[in-house]
C-alpha cells in the first residue's frame, strides 16, 4: 500500500514535497527559468536544503524524469488492464486504451499541464548526458508498452499498407507530447483530448479497412 507525503520518513517527504514543487513551476515556466532558490521557498526549506537532496539541476531533472516514468507506467499500466478486462480484441483494446487516455485527461483540472519530458528536450543543452539519456529511456519505456499491442493488432487486422509496430507506438507518444504542446500555445486544454480521440479514430481506419 503507497504512503501519503505525511507518512513518508522526513527525507523522503522533503524530497517529494521538492519534486512536486519543481515539476508545477517547470511546467509552467520551463526549467531555464525556475531557479533552485523559488523551489526551495515554495518548499519552505533553505538553499542548502535544496542541495541535501539534489546536488543540482542535472540531478533534479533526473529525478523528475525517473517519477514520470514510474506514475505514467503505473497509469498505462492500470489503462491497459482496464482495456483487457473488456475485450480479447487487440484493436478494441488499444482502441479503448485511447479512450480511457482522453477521459483522464478531460478530468484533470485545467488539463494536462504540461510533461517534463518536453520540457527537458527542448532546453537538453542545459542538461548532462545522463539527464538526455534519462529522457530516452522514459521514450523507449512508452514505445514498449505500446509496440506489441500494434503487432498484435497487425497480424488480427492485416492493415492495407505495411506497417512498423514501433513507428504506430511513436506516433500515439508524439501526438500526446505535440498536442500538450499546442493546447499549452492555444491556452486551449482540450485539445489534447481531441488529438488523442482523433488519433483514436486515425489507428481505427488503418487497421478496419474493410
Amino acid at each position: 500500500m503507497s504512503m501519503t507525503t505525511d507518512q513518508l520518513p522526513a527525507r523522503t517527504a522533503t524530497r517529494e514535497r521538492i519534486l512536486a514543487a519543481a515539476y508545477d513551476a517547470i511546467v509552467e515556466k520551463g526549467f531555464e527559468a525556475t531557479s533552485i532558490e523559488e523551489i526551495a521557498t515554495a518548499v519552505k526549506i533553505s538553499r542548502a536544503g535544496f542541495f541535501y537532496h539534489f546536488p543540482d539541476k542535472n540531478a533534479l531533472a533526473r529525478a523528475l524524469i525517473e517519477r514520470q516514468i514510474i506514475e505514467e507506467g503505473d497509469m498505462l499500466a492500470g489503462i491497459m488492464s482496464r482495456a483487457a478486462q473488456l475485450s480479447d480484441d487487440p484493436l478494441q483494446q488499444i482502441l479503448i486504451m485511447m479512450r480511457l487516455m482522453a477521459e483522464r485527461y478531460v478530468e484533470l483540472p485545467g488539463g494536462y499541464t504540461g510533461c517534463i519530458l518536453a520540457s527537458t528536450i527542448f532546453q537538453d543543452r542545459l542538461f548532462d548526458a545522463e539527464v538526455r539519456a534519462a529522457n530516452r529511456k522514459a521514450n523507449l519505456a512508452f514505445r514498449d508498452r505500446f509496440v506489441a499491442q500494434f503487432a498484435a493488432i497487425a497480424t488480427a487486422y492485416p492493415p492495407r499498407d505495411p506497417i512498423d509496430p514501433g513507428e504506430m507506438a511513436d506516433m500515439l507518444n508524439a501526438v500526446i507530447t505535440g498536442a500538450i504542446v499546442v493546447s499549452r500555445g492555444l491556452r486551449e486544454p482540450q485539445v489534447l483530448v481531441r488529438q488523442v480521440l482523433l488519433a483514436r479514430q486515425m489507428v481505427k481506419a488503418v487497421f478496419q479497412h474493410a
